[in-house]
């Protein structure tokens, strides 16, 4: 993939949720809200301070993120629907650990 967002955005490809409640009824695609989960394909350098001092990125590729329903702009790069999103739109980053320890 030839695209590098620029400054502190970052792009990201929605991760599927699952078509079937804990109940085990399927959803259909209509009634199925746009996950608010995702990993990161790609970020920016990041933002600059007033000074022009370099705020390094919090996130880097391959990070499993939550982020806000309304986040990001949807764009098609290499015929694959994304988002392009502030970092300050992501609202944290999902561990694997965590989901292990769960388990």
């Amino acid at each position: 993939m030839a695209f590098k967002p620029l400054h502190d955005r970052v792009l990201v490809r929605r991760v599927e949720s699952d078509e079937k409640t804990t109940g085990g009824l399927i959803i259909p695609d209509s009634a199925k809200e746009k996950p608010a989960e995702g990993v990161v394909v790609s970020v920016g350098e990041g933002a600059r301070k007033d000074s022009g001092e370099l705020i390094e990125m919090a996130v880097s590729a391959g990070d499993k993120i939550l982020f806000g329903k309304w986040s990001g702009t949807e764009v098609t790069v290499d015929g694959e629907e994304l988002l392009i999103m502030k970092e300050s739109d992501i609202l944290g980053i999902i561990e694997a650990n965590a989901a292990a320890k769960a388990a």
